[in-house]
């Protein structure tokens, strides 16, 4: 089925109260948790990219480059069953209530349903101003549609909670941004892509509505979350809403726990940027850990406080928590609930991150004290040695258990190891501690019960060898840029088996080049699209 016959259904829409002015000009919108909003039509719309796993499972199939699928992809084209909105929300950014934000460049057209009967949300970015808009113009720019595309499918295929990309649309017209905000405006190719979720609820939807008092906002809010994503919870109740907020912070747990064994670092962790179902959302100045360096973050706008650095991201979590704690307090009794909630989160993340983490090592959690102590050190050796994150769990799935029988000296396999994937020279008196945690590791590896083989394959099944590192990202930007979407389909193409050898594809697995270090887009982002 194409998309513009498909049958659009709205379950967030006839669940809350919107506003029907559809007049797309910036203002509060109290009262209201959306407000109706068509899109703006653009010149030229024109399929680039398109998910051909997520559209199976949509039961769609692949629209024309030109014709009334790009048409609808781009917003030129609202079908019958269609009722775009746009949502109202609020946030905490960079740590400061911001009041009224909402969907300042999205639009959701409504619900398709899949062929297993889930209900999936479609969400046009970049499809012109909402009511949310600000001073924005509601569009955005091929590089950063391209890197949300690219990313969400790519987190995806790694085995990370996100939202999805249907599809990437060039719409024939320019944009004006400043990328870094030093007052350089210039003209760049407008883009719209297509998000894809069970849902777009942040925790910014409950905020601005516990913030305005609006309390039968809220509830209607938090029973249209039980009902529609979390109905094993129960019909809504004190009760219900407190297991709400508990599997939030479970989910919420989970997620941060990924990141961080995958290197992850978002960039903009802003309330208004956590789904409630914990999920990856709002891909803008995200980035890789490449020199390991637990305070690095991508985000040219964070670069005074590093609120978002990578190694922030669990504390962060918290503290959003936190916030989306205290915006249900009007619906329940008493903070204990809550608390509770936070405490599943801190318990939570210990524990998947510590078992996410031994899993990439391959080795079984053994004496909490030593554990903890095994796992210290490595951080602290990654950090001295400058290793690339990826590449050293990559090359030590494969060094470390070939090493498990042999004897003799194993430090010139770890040598090799380390040289491969560290940023510093092979020589370099930094490595010195790595090599040191590597001989203690092999030492705990060799009292594993399971065979070396196997030991190898359960680590490579979790240690990615392929990630959508940014200098490769904007390599595929800039040949799109100028017409040549080759790149980015090859990338796409690796991307979507991460955990596979591809030796045809290694250029892709290796590390960031000199030239990638402080190039925009690579090394340095913001939060302009």
């Amino acid at each position: 089925m194409q998309i513009d016959q498909a049958r659009f259904v709205h379950s967030f829409v006839e669940d809350l109260r919107g506003e029907a002015d559809a007049v797309n000009r910036p203002r509060q919108v109290p009262g209201y948790c959306y407000s109706a909003v068509a899109p703006t039509p653009v010149r030229a719309p024109r399929l680039l990219a398109w998910s051909d796993e997520l559209a199976a499972m949509l039961g769609l199939e692949r629209p024309a480059g030109r014709g009334p699928g790009a048409d609808l992809l781009a917003g030129n084209l609202v079908t019958p069953s269609m009722r775009p909105f746009a949502a109202r929300y609020g946030g905490h950014q960079f740590g400061s209530w911001a009041g009224q934000l909402g969907d300042g460049r999205a639009i959701s057209l409504g619900e398709l349903e899949a062929r297993d009967g889930s209900r999936w949300e479609i969400q046009l970015k970049g499809a012109g101003p909402t009511p949310y808009s600000r001073h924005a113009d509601g569009r955005a720019v091929l590089r950063s549609s391209l890197r949300e595309f690219l990313c969400s499918e790519a987190m995806h295929h790694l085995g990370v909670p996100t939202t999805r990309a249907l599809s990437l649309v060039a719409t024939g017209e320019d944009v004006i941004r400043d990328m870094f905000y030093t007052g350089d405006a210039r003209p760049e190719p407008g883009a719209v892509v297509a998000r894809v979720s069970p849902s777009f609820v942040r925790f910014g939807n409950f905020e601005i509505m516990a913030a305005r008092d609006e309390h039968d906002n809220l509830r209607a809010l938090a029973g249209h979350v039980l009902r529609r994503h979390y109905p094993e919870l129960g019909e809504p109740s004190e009760a219900a809403y407190l297991a709400l907020f508990e599997e939030v912070c479970r989910r919420t747990a989970v997620l941060m726990a990924r990141w961080m064994t995958l290197g992850f670092v978002h960039g903009v962790m802003n309330t208004d940027n956590m789904s409630i179902l914990g999920l990856t959302i709002d891909y803008g100045p995200y980035g890789w850990l490449e020199p390991y360096e637990p305070g690095w973050t991508p985000n040219t706008t964070d670069f005074g406080s590093r609120r978002y650095a990578f190694g922030q991201q669990p504390g962060v979590a918290l503290w959003n928590l936190s916030k989306l704690a205290a915006a249900l307090t009007p619906l329940v009794t008493g903070t204990d609930g809550l608390l509770a909630g936070l405490e599943t989160y801190r318990s939570t993340y210990l524990r998947a991150y510590g078992e996410g983490m031994f899993r990439k090592l391959g080795l079984a959690p053994r004496d909490p004290e030593a554990d903890e102590a095994l796992l210290d050190g490595l951080h602290a050796a990654m950090e001295q040695s400058q290793v690339d994150m990826t590449l050293f769990f990559r090359g030590l799935s494969t060094a470390a258990p070939g090493l498990m029988p042999a004897e003799g000296s194993p430090e010139p396999a770890f040598r090799r190891l380390v040289a491969e994937a560290s940023y510093l020279a092979p020589d370099a008196p930094e490595h010195a501690a790595m090599l040191d945690w590597l001989g203690t590791y092999l030492g705990r590896l060799r009292a594993e019960a399971a065979r070396p083989e196997e030991i190898r394959d359960a680590m490579l099944a979790v240690n990615p060898k392929y990630v959508p590192r940014n200098y490769l990202a904007q390599e595929a930007i800039e040949a799109a840029e100028a017409g040549d979407l080759s790149r980015l389909e090859a990338l796409m193409r690796v991307l979507r088996r991460p955990y596979d050898e591809q030796p045809e594809h290694a250029a892709m697995a290796r590390k960031r080049p000199e030239w990638a270090r402080t190039r925009p887009g690579c090394a340095t982002l913001s939060c302009s699209s």
